[in-house]
């Protein structure tokens, strides 16, 4: 991401939540659909920043114009599916057999099913309500309404909802055979875990790509390069700058000498 890139994803910033908010004060939050800037269909929900930031297109087009560029068939695991808006453009692509979209939230689950059956990707999308974790059973996730893309597990115990969490051998179950997989991880906080999970998948092999955020309020960027170099990944491009910014990490072959 250049520096202009960057100014202008803050400037959509600035500019969108003021608006957003007015709308939601003279409107409501809005019983219909709403075409996002990324192009897929989204229940409104003026309310929430998350939304408002998928709607506007402010997280950028690094993850979105991955997917779309991608010319063979693949897998989309979306680990942290919120509303399911990577998991809708995925979906979209003709090269994609089928997105697994993970969501713990029950009422953002609600959202990224209606949003799944808004766009007509009933077959190729399936909605599973779980978060990927170390352990299959049960954990305490914070949520905010208001933010409903902040939904962490970092701080397991504390007050918060009751969700269901699954591991990668369960994961691996609902994968069946993918052909090639893509891999997005949104946790916040969360991710040092999911990526420990994501290196013992009987797949490791088969995954192209991993997207994910880190965030240093919460995250070590260096720790979680490590599990992923340690499961092969060996070429890591940043989106963004500062202490808030996505990587793409992939695995290239080593150059015959």
């Amino acid at each position: 991401m250049t520096s202009v890139d960057f100014l202008i994803k803050q400037l959509k910033k600035a500019v969108v939540l003021p608006y957003a908010k007015l709308r939601a004060k003279l409107s409501g939050e809005g019983t219909g659909f709403s075409r996002s800037s990324y192009g897929v269909l989204l229940k409104t929900n003026w309310r929430d920043r998350t939304f408002i930031y998928c709607r506007f297109a402010v997280y950028g087009h690094g993850l979105s114009g991955h997917l779309k560029s991608i010319k063979q068939p693949f897998v989309f695991l979306d680990i942290g599916a919120n509303q399911g808006l990577y998991s809708l453009i995925a979906g979209q692509n003709p090269h994609c057999t089928r997105a697994i979209a993970l969501e713990p939230v029950p009422d953002t689950f609600a959202r990224l099913r209606q949003n799944v059956d808004a766009n007509g990707l009933q077959d190729k999308v399936q909605a599973v309500e779980a978060a990927l974790s170390n352990q299959h059973g049960t954990a305490r996730i914070v949520f905010d309404a208001a933010h409903s893309g902040l939904a962490s597990l970092r701080d397991d115990g504390a007050d918060g909802l009751e969700i269901k969490t699954i591991d990668m051998e369960a994961l691996d179950n609902l994968l069946g055979d993918p052909p090639m997989l893509v891999i997005k991880v949104d946790v916040e906080g969360h991710e040092a875990a999911v990526m420990a999970e994501l290196v013992k998948s009987r797949f490791l092999s088969r995954i192209q790509s991993v997207f994910y955020e880190v965030d240093a309020k919460w995250s070590d960027a260096d720790s979680l390069r490590a599990i992923l170099e340690s499961g092969g990944f060996n070429d890591f491009t940043t989106f963004g700058r500062g202490k808030h910014y996505d990587v793409l990490a992939t695995c290239k072959p080593a150059l015959v000498r």
